[in-house]
């Protein structure tokens, strides 16, 4: 890992240990998009909204959401609030520094909503992660997700906060019949309540995983097994198989705006030699 100066202060900079691409489409049947994507491999941030709302609002809610976050989340990266903060002894910095971070872009969201005519009822979904110490905290709302590929198996980490899963949960739905059933109804969204119900957690990551962050024009319209495919082709540079998944989904509809995030664990990244406790995800 190298150093690099931001702000005045020499920090560490992940650039050796991550490999990332961000893509986002319009898709075939929206004539704007509405979803918004940051990634920043030499602090380790990914982040992906897909907005909601009236016209134009959904945009405005996921640039919002993306804007806010990745800004303050890179000044505290300088400030050694994510990377290292499990060497000072505060395991749990890193994901409190995201969630507060969560509840301040929302509340900016909020506020604009409440205060602008055109964008009343806005909000939009929000997948980040913030890879830190041989780990990567996850915080969600909505329906975009993330998944992991690791030794050839991909799993979802995040769990959909939709009214769909919600039935599959409650066994009123089959995850067979799943795909009959409305998709769009998101249970829980940033820039809606003064609250955000953020699910978060952390998770061990090894060299060779791939994470893929994406909104749910990509898994609405390909099926896990086809994703899966993909990312095993992610062997050399991530940019083609960004472009590949989102051709994916255009090629089988495209119904809704597509975007992804690709990041490739390259070396550990501890904060220090110290051993670390794994934890999450086996």
């Amino acid at each position: 890992m190298g150093l690099r100066d931001i702000g005045g202060k020499n920090v560490i900079a992940l650039t050796d240990a991550l490999e990332a691409f961000a893509l986002t489409d319009t898709g075939l049947a929206r004539d704007h998009n509405e979803d918004a994507v940051f990634v920043d491999p030499t602090s380790g941030l990914a982040i992906l909204a897909d907005g909601m709302g009236g016209y134009n609002a959904g945009e405005v809610a996921s640039g919002m959401a993306v804007s806010i976050l990745s800004e303050a989340l890179r000044r505290d990266f300088a400030a050694g609030l994510l990377h290292g903060a499990e060497r000072r002894g505060d395991a749990g910095c890193s994901e409190r520094t995201l969630l507060e971070r969560i509840s301040m872009a929302n509340s900016a969201i909020l506020r604009a909503s409440l205060n602008e005519s055109e964008y009343a009822g806005m909000g939009t979904t929000l997948v980040a992660a913030v890879f830190h110490d041989n780990r990567v905290t996850v915080a969600h709302l909505g329906d975009s997700r993330l998944y992991r590929l690791r030794g050839g198996e991909l799993r979802v980490v995040t769990r959909d906060h939709s009214l769909l899963q919600e039935q599959i949960d409650a066994g009123l739905v089959t995850p067979r019949e799943a795909c009959y059933y409305d998709k769009s109804l998101v249970t829980r969204a940033l820039g809606v309540e003064a609250r955000p119900n953020t699910e978060s957690h952390t998770y061990s990551t090894r060299p060779g995983d791939l994470y893929l962050l994406c909104s749910d024009g990509l898994n609405d319209m390909v099926d896990g097994c086809d994703i899966l495919k993909a990312l095993l082709g992610a062997s050399r540079e991530l940019g083609p198989t960004a472009e590949c998944l989102i051709r994916m989904a255009n090629d089988n509809g495209g119904y809704d705006n597509v975007s992804v995030i690709l990041v490739r664990v390259l070396r550990d990244f501890p904060a220090s030699r110290e051993s670390q406790e794994p934890v999450g995800l086996d």
